[in-house]
């Protein structure tokens, strides 16, 4: 199996040649191409891509307004996220849904989806990813993951949310007093060290990167030496095999 990142920038306006597309990972296992998450910058790129199937996460933009113009293959997602995105002219017959904590096989790949704190207009899940024996964690926004110990059990590494590397980025509705917003990459370091993973895949790539990368990754392995878990930083066309 082999991992692609088709993107790994932000809903942000800054971009560079590593980091152009919003956040998107291909999984390609026996031929098969499976998209997670379809931003804005994949509108007109779906068929050249030629994914198998698509896996939404959550109906912000930068994660699945690519679809606006429809799709040629399955798309799954939750109850929640295709409640947001049904006015997109996708065909019943390739409108599939993801339950939460319900494990899924997609082209031999297992995905379990488990609920996250991020959005409170767009809800979003992370997918724990399996193949034989391998799993990791994805979820590229997240402020807090709600059955951490159980979706990091024994997995080699953590992809992650890179919207800030220890700036605070959380905020509360004013009505409800829920907290919704990013955790920083300093935070979820402290994840992987909490559960025992071993390392730290940085996407979904913020300001604080893009614009200065070198100077990013110095102070992030910092934060990395510190909780003594390993950490690369994502970027667009990166491949990883896993075989």
């Amino acid at each position: 199996m082999k991992l692609k990142f088709l993107g790994t920038r932000g809903y942000i306006e800054p971009k560079n040649r590593r980091h152009n597309n919003h956040t998107s990972l291909m999984i390609i296992q026996n031929s098969k191409k499976i998209m997670i998450d379809c931003g804005e910058t994949f509108k007109n790129k779906l068929k050249k891509i030629k994914p198998d199937h698509i896996v939404i996460t959550h109906a912000h933009p930068d994660h699945a307004f690519g679809l606006e113009k429809g799709a040629f293959c399955p798309v799954w997602a939750t109850k929640t996220t295709w409640k947001l995105i049904d006015h997109f002219p996708i065909d019943k017959k390739f409108r599939k849904i993801i339950y939460p904590r319900k494990k899924q096989k997609i082209a031999n790949v297992t995905f379990e989806a488990f609920k996250v704190e991020h959005s409170i207009k767009a809800p979003a899940v992370g997918y724990r990813i399996s193949y034989k024996k391998k799993a990791f964690f994805y979820v590229p926004d997240v402020l807090w993951i709600i059955d951490r110990k159980a979706a990091f059990k024994n997995i080699i590494f953590y992809i992650g949310d890179g919207a800030t590397i220890q700036r605070v980025m959380v905020r509360k509705d004013k009505k409800t007093n829920q907290i919704y917003g990013h955790a920083n990459i300093r935070q979820q370091l402290t994840w992987c060290r909490k559960e025992k993973v071993k390392k730290m895949i940085i996407t979904h790539l913020g300001s604080d990167v893009v614009k200065n990368e070198k100077k990013a990754k110095k102070i992030i392995e910092r934060l990395a030496i510190d909780r003594e878990v390993d950490f690369e930083i994502a970027f667009d066309r990166k491949e990883i095999d896993l075989d």
